[in-house]
């Protein structure tokens, strides 16, 4: 199809500018200190974005089982409150040696080459790393019963981290048969996805594979299915709407300025970097330094947030797998194809060689265009830290040195130039424009995994309650709330696992545990509390008031 458009040199300021940046702050607690940890061991091993997701997930969920022991409330999300010690043990001396053995244990199991910056790390805190005891007595043996628990736990959550579900054996890879219809040299159907032959850095050149096309399959923190917030479809190649979106892309890339530019490749978080999922832990290192948290407020947030971008991860890859949808670059090659368009440089060029504003190593991520990660984690990163902190208040940013691209290095920006963000909605709505700024998204891809973003942080907030425990965090915290925790705590052989969500119907508040096929709830008609077996027999247990006053609730 050649698409005959005659609007590319219009001018350049009727494309608006959004704005925002920032840096963090150095680790002031133990969980910060084994975040920056993880982070470089993915700095150093380059693992896919819904890959670290999961990893920076485990590897905090592992933090705060281990955390729970020595909290009066809150349940870890495997082993519930069986881990819990007396008080007089809850020191932040105990807290901090069964958080470094349970992330240790979680990260020598994500990240078995990087073993030795693991034991470095551990020496360096005056920890044995070959003290594998069990006792659950000690802070040693929880930290590690409370990450073995977990990892056992995900070793089968349908990610393929041990290879075992594919015929290759190699981690993480798919198990499924994905299959791209187009290949880097032939676009047979313009709406599918074209895995691209981009440059190794080397001199030489590789073809992309998409990158777990199987994560719709692995099973979420709080998500009931992994479709449950898919955006509607992305507009169709032959419609208006499309045509247009692909116009604005050239558009962009032709009037980008200085600032855009910035913007565009800041946010690239590329092959090489902690990716949108641990740039936004960075970010959360930095609000634990503002507002100087507590080891229990770290352990506590960045739980929540990292669980909110694993979730976030798996919603946009399973909408990637189903949708297939194409690339900027390769819609605009075939839009346009046989004109010359209008380049970031100032040059105009075939359209054949056109390419969005990237690193020509990462000129394009090897996935599907529908829906943006970069829109998708940053939200709901985003609303999880606005939850915890009460406030969408962020004010954080960064300076970018003159001349400092990679993409075009010496030149951009020409001067330096510092971007900021006022709050963590801000943050997130430049993540997610940065990608057009860079050519990566259409504006519906981008918009739509806005608000699928919010939906799963706030959903991934709610459940991460359940297992928090703290009124103070929760404004619908009640006292059904507090009895239904209560009756977990003390009835673990009747609800597990432990976290379930609290749900209203017409006449009953209630929980449903799936693993034990029962249910706790309070009637809105008497005020009884019943309880409901696997055989589907309903007995009340009598009033209301009785059981709070037994569970010392409020």
């Amino acid at each position: 199809m050649n698409l005959k458009y005659k609007t590319f040199f219009r001018s350049c300021a009727a494309l608006a500018l959004c704005s925002v940046f920032s840096g963090s702050a150095p680790a002031d607690t133990i969980v910060t200190d084994w975040d920056n940890v993880a982070l470089q061991a993915i700095r150093d091993t380059h693992p896919g974005p819904p890959i670290v997701a999961r990893m920076l997930a485990i590897t905090h969920t592992a933090m705060f089982d281990a955390w729970v022991a020595y909290d009066a409330k809150a349940v870890g999300t495997r082993l519930g409150a069986t881990l819990r010690r007396p008080s007089s043990e809850r020191t932040d001396a105990n807290k901090k040696t069964a958080i470094s053995f349970a992330a240790y244990r979680a990260l020598v199991d994500l990240f078995p080459s990087e073993k030795a910056l693991f034991d470095a790390k551990m020496s360096s805190l005056g920890y044995d790393p070959a003290n594998t005891s069990n006792d659950v007595t000690t802070p040693i043996g929880i930290g590690n019963v409370a990450a073995s628990t977990l990892i056992e736990y995900r070793h089968h959550d349908g990610s393929n981290q041990l290879g075992d579900l594919s015929a290759s054996h190699i981690p993480y890879s798919d198990y499924t048969g994905y299959a791209p219809v187009n290949t880097p040299d032939a676009i047979i159907d313009p709406s599918r996805w074209q895995p691209l032959r981009v440059s190794d850095g080397h001199g030489g050149y590789v073809t992309q594979a998409f990158i777990a096309p199987q994560w719709g399959k692995v099973t979420p923190f709080a998500l009931e299915t992994t479709y449950q917030f898919r955006p509607g479809p992305p507009a169709l190649t032959s419609s208006p709407t499309f045509r247009a979106q692909a116009d604005q892309v050239v558009q962009y890339t032709r009037c980008l300025d200085d600032h855009q530019k910035v913007i565009a490749e800041y946010w690239a978080d590329g092959p090489a970097s902690e990716l949108p999922p641990g740039h936004w832990a960075l970010f959360a290192t930095f609000v634990s330094n503002r507002d100087k948290h507590t080891l229990d407020d770290d352990a506590k947030m960045f739980f929540a947030m990292t669980n909110a971008t694993f979730d976030a991860g798996i919603v946009a890859w399973e909408a990637k797998r189903f949708y297939d949808s194409e690339r900027p670059i390769t819609a605009i090659h075939y839009l346009f194809a046989g004109q010359t368009l209008p380049y970031y440089d100032g040059q105009v060029v075939p359209t054949e060689v056109w390419q969005p504003y990237q690193v020509s190593t990462s000129v394009t991520p090897a996935f599907p265009e529908y829906i943006s990660g970069h829109s998708i984690f940053s939200r709901a990163a985003a609303e999880v830290l606005r939850n915890f902190t009460g406030s969408d208040t962020f004010g954080n940013q960064v300076t970018i040195p003159a001349g400092s691209s990679r993409v075009q290095p010496g030149t951009v920006p020409a001067h330096d130039v510092t971007l900021y963000w006022a709050t963590f909605t801000e943050a997130a709505d430049e993540a997610g424009i940065s990608r057009r700024y860079g050519g990566i998204h259409f504006v519906q891809g981008d918009m739509v995994s806005r608000d699928a973003g919010a939906k799963v942080g706030n959903y991934a907030w709610q459940k991460a309650l359940n297992y928090i425990r703290d009124p103070k965090l929760s404004s619908g915290y009640n006292v059904t709330e507090c009895l239904f925790n209560w009756a977990e705590e003390n009835y673990a052989k009747l609800f597990a696992p432990v976290g379930q969500f609290t749900k209203i119907s017409s006449n009953f508040t209630y929980r449903y545990y799936p693993d034990t096929q029962s249910y706790v709830a309070v009637s809105s008609t008497d005020n009884h509390v019943y309880y409901q077996g696997p055989d589907g027999n309903r007995s009340d247990q009598g009033p209301l008031s009785s059981w709070l006053a037994k569970a010392n609730c409020p």
